[in-house]
């Protein structure tokens, strides 16, 4: 099951990696409350909330548990799902996220980036998430990135409001003194150039999950998996029969 992260919805994970994981897996890919053909979300949620409603995705599918990969926000969410309910996690691939509270590091980037948002100019917000998402390498050297994104990110939509209590459910995330009970299978991925979460959140996640594997992604910006799909679909293969 993929969770996506703070404004983004099933489209943007991108037939890459999409492609690379369907020989291997079942995919399921849901859109947060609020965005897309979703639930409306009119009043504050947290991150907690949003792992009740993935919880429900997997139940309503019918399955036991699911390889369960969250990036950004979603990462958060994820967190939450396995520390709440671990049975519904086989195991747990977490990208470009961190643990929240008082040791967490968010940086103006991604402040900037919100803001943006709030501007309702789609130009503005594509334009400024584009350089906040990407390293300048994948930038400079992959034809046509930018309206790949646009073309993407604008297919779905996500209201302004909604970008907004994502904001500040993930603002007041705060998993750092329970991650270790997390006895489930974990693999934490983190772009080394990620502007937005910077990468020193991976290494802590890292470090307060027992047994988590930790993967860079050298140079890569915040959506490492659109910079290197093959790398990430090679981690979640590797979890595939963790348990």
């Amino acid at each position: 099951m993929l969770i996506q992260g703070m404004g983004g919805h099933h489209a943007m994970w991108g037939e890459e990696l999409l492609t690379l994981l369907e020989p291997d897996f079942d995919i399921v890919a849901y859109d947060h409350r609020g965005i897309g053909r979703g639930d409306r979300a009119d009043e504050a949620f947290s991150t907690a909330d949003l792992a009740e409603d993935a919880g429900a995705v997997i139940r309503s599918l019918g399955w036991s548990d699911a390889l369960v990969f969250g990036i950004s926000l979603g990462g958060m969410v994820a967190q939450e799902l396995v520390l709440r309910h671990p049975g519904l996690v086989r195991a747990l691939a977490i990208g470009c996220t961190w643990a929240g509270g008082p040791d967490g590091v968010m940086s103006e980037t991604s402040r900037r980036m919100v803001e943006a948002f709030a501007t309702r100019d789609p130009d503005h917000a594509t334009k400024t998430s584009f350089e906040a998402n990407f390293s300048r390498r994948f930038a400079a050297e992959t034809p046509g990135a930018f309206e790949i994104y646009q073309n993407r990110a604008l297919a779905v939509k996500v209201p302004v409001p909604v970008i907004q209590l994502q904001w500040q459910a993930a603002l007041a995330h705060d998993t750092g003194d329970r991650l270790g009970a997390i006895s489930t299978p974990t693999a934490v991925l983190h772009g080394t150039a990620d502007a937005g979460i910077p990468v020193v959140n991976g290494h802590r996640l890292a470090g307060l999950i027992p047994g988590a594997r930790l993967e860079l992604f050298d140079g890569a910006g915040h959506l490492f998996w659109w910079e290197d799909p093959a790398r990430t679909a090679a981690v979640l293969g590797e979890l595939r029969g963790a348990r």
